[in-house]
């Protein structure tokens, strides 16, 4: 067979398993439901500019603190959909440009711990010895510390900020990453194909990036959802504490943290970032959960039937 045709042949194939993960993602409603809720949020939220309709910095004294659906005020505009704040910022405006920042404070760090996690367990588990004893020690020493506490004092030291706040929760969850890539490292070693290849004269490089690597994919991909929808919970924790995102930027965190004070008169302050936290963590949890069934050779025959 020639390249040509071979190439032809491995794009048909691809697109026969596309349409048939997209299948089985219509007949399943609910995790159809997440998936659009996550690209409406991720795509208002990377196109704040085009979709608020206020400045999220703008202030309106005379208007602040009004509750949903709530006119415009002398100036004219938009109705105020979800209310104003404490100082007349439009609240849905502050909501699309804060969810910019807590979901590329999850997907930024979560990229930036995968590397460093995933190309330790990697070398860990394929070349054992001392370089496994030196990085699975880190991760246990590190296992045996409180997480938050950790980020606080690192963030008390540098000062918060967007990326402090990702270097940090890189720090803290790399390890997670390394531990499940070490494991799968292990067992994948001994397997026959990766014999074969050193057999033929590969090197560890080849082995490690064209053989061994390709076959973690999909657990790791799950984990990574796993761990963004993690991480934006931790920088709302931290920003509700004080050491995430600062003024005058806006978080889903730190909106909550300006609106507790008002919780008795002016709940939607809390209330509407908290459900945007709440709904991008519980999305994410239903595609992960989605990704690994579909991808599990014991179970994806229920989903690709």
């Amino acid at each position: 067979m020639s390249t040509i045709e071979r190439t032809d042949e491995e794009y048909r194939e691809g697109a026969r398993a596309l349409r048939r993960y997209g299948w089985a993602l219509v007949r399943d409603p609910i995790t159809l439901a997440a998936v659009l809720i996550l690209i409406v949020l991720f795509a208002s939220a990377f196109a704040a500019e085009l979709v608020a309709p206020y400045d999220p910095l703008k202030q309106q004294l005379a208007m602040r603190n009004q509750p949903p659906m709530t006119p415009a005020g002398v100036e004219g505009g938009f109705w105020h959909l979800l209310g104003t704040d404490e100082l007349g910022r439009d609240l849905l405006s502050r909501l699309i440009y804060g969810g910019r920042v807590s979901i590329a404070v999850g997907l930024v760090g979560a990229v930036a711990a995968a590397l460093i996690g995933i190309t330790l367990g990697l070398l860990a588990g394929y070349y054992r010895g001392r370089v496994d004893d030196l990085v699975m020690r880190t991760v246990d020493v590190m296992a045996a510390l409180p997480t938050l506490l950790i980020a606080l004092f690192f963030l008390f030291i540098l000062g918060g900020g967007f990326w402090n706040i990702v270097l940090v929760l890189a720090f803290v969850r790399w390890r997670i990453f390394a531990r499940i890539t070490r494991g799968m490292m292990l067992s994948l070693r001994e397997q026959a194909f990766v014999q074969a290849a050193r057999a033929i004269g590969a090197r560890d490089r080849r082995i490690i990036v064209r053989h061994i690597l390709p076959n973690m994919l999909s657990p790791l991909l799950v984990l990574f959802t796993l761990e963004v929808a993690v991480l934006i919970l931790a920088e709302a924790a931290l920003s509700f504490l004080g050491f995430g995102i600062q003024p005058p930027e806006s978080s889903w965190g730190l909106m909550i943290a300006r609106g507790r004070e008002y919780l008795r008169s002016a709940w939607w302050l809390v209330t509407l970032p908290g459900l945007a936290i709440f709904c991008t963590t519980l999305s994410l949890n239903l595609v992960a959960a989605w990704v690994r069934a579909v991808t599990d050779p014991v179970q994806r025959w229920r989903w690709l039937a």
